[in-house]
């Protein structure tokens, strides 16, 4: 599906299959040459109709297929490279039009083939004249099982009649899709577009009167058609609207009311092009999302490098939230969090891995904290889409200045400090360790007794606070003890994390030692992948009776891996031991408590054994060329004296 500049397509691909007999290649014949054919191949080359042959000059290449079972194989590779899909049928064989349910449509489900499909009766002149059953009539029913069909037409190869109709449809179909506008068994606009259009309504409105007035009508005209409105013709359109929906208009002029009643009258009178004009002047592609190039972010990224917001971008935010929170408790209801959102194509969060992963006020509201929390983390998981959602949300300055790119996490190490805000955290343990309750304590979730395991892993997101009323964002991972193996089998999985803890139960020597030997696995991953990670040993459980020499093993393991002493915590008491502050504290220090294995530390004091050698060598050898170098200047001036 070839794209140009801008998101504009630069051809349409259409695929014409039908049984055998039914008229295809006459078909594509008499389409390209305007004539028909007295001899034609049973089956043609691909054929391009030139880019002027319709009016919205993007050329059509017509690709013909067999219909002989042999062919079947290279017949689903061109479904499968098609824009649209034309089916033809014969007027004058009856069977053809059965075999469309019965196996064609059903041929393009099981192949996947999810591009609209035109229905196209050829052989019309053959027909037998006392048909009188109207192609409605025909058709109704099986468009009604097959939502996928756009358009059915009846034409003549033999008479030239709607020959380059059938594929003007299909073009159409391509350019100016029906599916992503309009539910054809409601009658009504569908709810994306419903947002995408209200985003560009407040767009237009530039005094925020949620009015357009004629100026901004006009304005809005201009931008999307290139044509000004003359004042008779704003005044005839703001009648047709008032007569059907009086709220459309009101002493202000056009409201968002009367916009979507004027769109969704374009698709009734079949202008489909209009809507679609209007959507891609405001950067819309076929899915009604801004395309890529509004949302792209040309900026290389190491493994060890993350996105976050700007100060600018986290101000704007607060603007919305407090816009938004309309009775002014300092939360957002579910209500008002959705009317945020009402001009993104969907709210961000209401699915994994962001449901959920924030804490909620009492009232199961969204604070400010939480809110930036979310957006916080949704930049660090998927920057592209936070900078869309930030568009959405009415955000016009320069993309570039809303997200900004952190130094790497070697270059820290080095440096001994981060300037990171936000900070990953990857929360490893046996099962039963207490893994889940930790993530759940950090965002205010009540304790519970009942275990349930988790599958995979989830996350908990909050601010913390830090010295001199800074905040910094700390999001919790939890890796399932059966998903370790998987996730360490990637080189570069600890390359975007700050700091990893390790929990057990404290009663239970097997967690302990089972923590023990999950630490030393993440500890060779980074020492393998030169990404090591500080690392925090965590007694979990410490309301439990510890084991006799629980203290003392934990103790000896942290002195063995060259971390932090263990922190114990207990859930169940609410004891936390200022757990969360010392996790950003240490993803604040990267180079302090990476842990090291035996390996690690043979390797590096072979390293530092080599290094010295060389610096031996290094002097050795400076030695020698200033000893060498005094020899030849005495030769020299012996020589001369004698």
């Amino acid at each position: 599906m070839p794209r140009g500049s801008g998101g504009h397509r630069t051809s349409v691909r259409v695929v014409v299959i039908g049984d055998r007999g039914t008229g295809k290649s006459s078909l594509i014949s008499a389409a390209a040459s305007e004539s028909f054919p007295d001899n034609v191949p049973s089956v043609l080359p691909p054929t391009r109709l030139p880019a002027d042959y319709y009016p919205d000059g993007v050329p059509v290449v017509i690709v013909d297929t067999s219909s002989s079972i042999q062919n079947k194989s290279r017949v689903a590779e061109e479904l499968q490279k098609a824009d649209a899909v034309v089916i033809t049928y014969a007027c004058d064989q009856r069977e053809t039009l059965t075999r469309l349910s019965t196996f064609w449509l059903l041929e393009l489900r099981r192949l996947e083939v999810k591009v609209p499909v035109i229905i196209v009766g050829c052989k019309l002149d053959m027909r037998d004249e006392g048909y009188h059953i109207s192609l409605e009539e025909v058709m109704a029913p099986i468009m009604q099982r097959f939502r996928e069909i756009e358009t059915c037409i009846e034409c003549s190869a033999a008479n030239l009649v709607q020959v380059p109709e059938v594929f003007y449809y299909a073009q159409r179909a391509v350019l100016h899709p029906t599916a992503p506008l309009f539910d054809q068994e409601t009658q009504t606009l569908k709810p994306r577009c419903v947002r995408a259009l209200k985003r560009i309504f407040i767009l237009c409105d530039g005094d925020e009167d949620d009015s357009l007035n004629d100026a901004e009508l006009n304005e809005f005209q201009v931008k999307c058609f290139n044509a000004p409105l003359q004042p008779a013709e704003i005044f005839g359109v703001k009648k047709v609207v008032e007569e059907k929906v009086p709220e459309g208009v009101n002493e202000l002029g056009l409201t968002l009311t009367g916009f979507l009643f004027l769109h969704a009258l374009f698709i009734e009178k079949g202008r489909l092009e209009t809507i679609w004009t209007v959507l891609r002047k405001f950067g819309y592609n076929d899915e009604i999302k801004l395309r890529e190039e509004y949302i792209s972010i040309p900026i290389k990224r190491a493994p060890d490098q993350s996105m976050e917001l700007t100060g600018e971008a986290l101000e704007f935010l607060k603007g919305v939230f407090s816009m938004f929170d309309i009775d002014n408790d300092g939360a957002l209801r579910y209500s008002e969090l959705d009317d945020l959102f009402s001009t993104a194509p969907e709210s961000p969060w209401e699915e994994a891995p962001y449901k959920d992963a924030v804490e909620k006020t009492a009232l199961d509201h969204l604070s400010l904290s939480g809110f930036l929390s979310q957006w916080d983390f949704m930049t660090l998981m998927d920057p592209s889409r936070s900078l869309a959602n930030l568009i959405y949300l009415g955000y016009n300055s320069d993309p570039a200045l809303a997200l900004r790119l952190t130094r790497r996490r070697l270059l820290d190490r080095k440096k001994k400090q981060t300037e990171r805000n936000v900070f990953k955290c990857l929360v490893f343990g046996p099962k039963k360790a207490g893994k889940t309750a930790l993530l759940k304590s950090f965002i205010g979730r009540p304790y519970s007794e009942h275990y349930f395991p988790t599958s995979a892993g989830s996350y908990a997101v909050n601010r913390v606070d830090r010295l001199r009323g800074n905040k910094k964002t700390l999001i919790l991972q939890e890796i399932p003890e059966d998903g370790v193996k998987k996730f360490l089998s990637n080189k570069e999985c600890l390359a975007a994390t700050d700091v990893a803890v390790f929990l057990y139960d404290s009663s239970d020597e097997y967690s302990m030692k089972r923590a023990a030997e999950l630490l030393v696995l993440v500890a060779r991953r980074g020492e393998e992948s030169g990404f090591g990670i500080p690392c925090l040993f965590i007694a979990a459980k410490d309301d439990l009776d510890s084991y006799p020499m629980a203290i003392k093993d934990s103790e000896m393991i942290c002195q063995d891996m060259g971390i932090h002493a263990p922190i114990s915590v207990s859930v169940k008491d609410g004891d936390m031991n200022n757990l969360f502050y010392r996790i950003v504290n240490a993803a604040e220090q990267p180079h302090v408590g990476v842990p090291e294995t035996e390996i690690g530390k043979y390797k590096k004091r072979n390293r530092q054994i080599v290094n010295n050698s060389l610096v031996f060598v290094s002097v050795s050898a400076a030695v020698t060329v200033v000893a060498l170098a005094a020899y030849r200047a005495y030769a020299a001036r012996k020589n001369a004296s004698s």
